[in-house]
């Protein structure tokens, strides 16, 4: 029949329209700032930096490798990276980023620093609240300013933080398997040292007299 694919499109278009009036999945319009809808999970908005603990300083898991950095499309992001070194969270020795910055104004929200970043160290924030008088340093975040704890990354994104953690907690179980591992290797080697030590030496045979 001519014209059936027309009919059908208007239909569904017609369908839609009138379903978006009396379905509660379909009403969009809230009166905001009143009523607010609830973020959906995959929500993502601006990027922000994931830190241990209680300490945003020592428990920040960023190391200042600058991936980041160098794959945003936009290049809104700006490390320093340190020039000494600070325990984290687990205590280890590291190079953290003595700056870290990025320029939500030209942030595009792409999310590519969370996919190349091998630390789980940036995801992606779903606040949205971020207008200001200030175009150029009101939209500039700074390292304090994006430090948030992973108990927040956990009630945003459950499922995201959740393997995050998994695969966190896989690489310090090995670490501490492999130290654990090197640790035994060296008490046995110094103790067959220690007992090697401590066997009598043998007194030389006496010399026949002419």
């Amino acid at each position: 029949m001519l014209g059936e694919g027309i009919v059908k499109g208007m239909a569904e278009t017609a369908r839609n329209f009138l379903g978006s009036y009396v379905s509660e999945d379909r009403l969009t319009t809230v009166q905001y700032p009143e009523e607010r809808q609830v973020q959906k999970e995959a929500t993502r908005n601006f990027p922000f930096l994931i830190f241990d603990g209680d300490d945003s300083e020592k428990g920040l898991r960023c190391v200042a490798c600058q991936i980041c950095e160098k794959e945003c499309p936009p290049q809104c992001i700006y490390i320093t990276k340190s020039k000494d070194k600070k325990p984290d969270h687990a205590g280890k020795p590291q190079i953290y980023p003595a700056v870290f910055d990025i320029d939500i104004s030209v942030c595009m929200s792409c999310q590519i620093c969370v996919e190349v970043c091998p630390f789980d160290a940036i995801k992606m924030d779903t606040e949205f609240e971020l207008s200001t008088a200030d175009r150029f340093g009101g939209l500039l975040q700074h390292k304090s300013d994006l430090a948030k704890s992973n108990t927040y990354l956990r009630k945003l994104h459950p499922t995201e933080a959740g393997e995050a953690d998994a695969r966190l907690a896989a690489e310090r179980a090995k670490v501490e398997a492999r130290a654990k591992a090197d640790a035994e290797a060296k008490a046995a080697s110094a103790a067959k040292a220690a007992a090697a030590a401590a066997q009598p030496v043998p007194a030389a045979a006496p010399v026949a007299a002419k």
